[in-house]
């Protein structure tokens, strides 16, 4: 008897790390340009500064290399979530994947002369693309949604947040944040899962399983 495994290909940290580059660039933009903002960035949004978009991407390249590092330590974050039917317990417990082991890493030469070489999380260098997409594309949702609130002419969607306007707008920068994320997933993070195979095997109509084993004995074979 096969014991049914509900697995996800992911852990939580595909989910919690963009969604918090998000949040930490939209503070810190804010933060910069409030404090330090005189050149205003677009007409569709003219409180959006240049110093608070460029104080805001800095910030969120240093937050995002060290949250890597730190979520990529632990295993809830980064092993996938399964469900045994005979133990009748979820768990996250697993051989992380190589991106989310330490690794070294040598120091390019003009850097040498600092440290020879680097103890760091690869995750922690996928990091650095998706927090410079973060701060730099990213706040583009929020340019749109500006722009078509200024076509209704209004200033928020709501008000449930005193100073920031509804939930709406706390997420306009995430949509391309997780679309962004999605494929970057696919093409650089994704692994084969022997889980997920197996379920798109028992998926196929009896003749289509005969067809793939006899494939599958070929190619050994071969």
């Amino acid at each position: 008897m096969l014991t049914r495994i509900i697995k996800r290909n992911l852990g939580m940290i595909w989910f919690l790390f963009p969604v918090s580059l998000i949040i930490c660039n939209d503070i810190m933009a804010y933060m910069f340009g409030f404090f330090y903002g005189r050149t205003p960035l677009t007409k569709l949004s003219p409180k959006k500064t240049w110093e608070g978009f460029i104080g805001g991407g800095v910030s969120t390249l240093i937050f995002g290399f060290v949250l890597a590092g730190v979520l990529s330590r632990y295993q809830f974050f980064v092993c996938p979530l399964e469900y045994n039917d005979e133990l009748m317990s979820l768990s996250t417990s697993c051989t992380p994947l190589p991106l989310f082991q330490k690794t070294i890493y040598m120091m390019p030469k003009p850097l040498s002369f600092l440290k020879r070489s680097l103890v760091l999380y690869p995750f922690q260098l996928h990091s650095l693309l998706l927090s410079l997409f973060a701060s730099s594309i990213g706040p583009f949702g929020g340019f749109f949604a500006s722009g078509f609130k200024r076509a209704f002419r209004i200033k928020d969607f709501a008000a449930t947040i005193p100073g920031h306007g509804g939930f709406m707008d706390r997420f306009d920068c995430q949509v391309i944040m997780a679309m962004f994320t999605n494929v970057y997933i696919s093409t650089f993070a994704r692994v084969a899962s022997p889980h997920k195979l197996l379920l798109q095997v028992l998926a196929l109509s009896h003749e289509n399983r005969e067809e793939f084993l006899r494939l599958l004995r070929n190619h050994f074979k071969e």
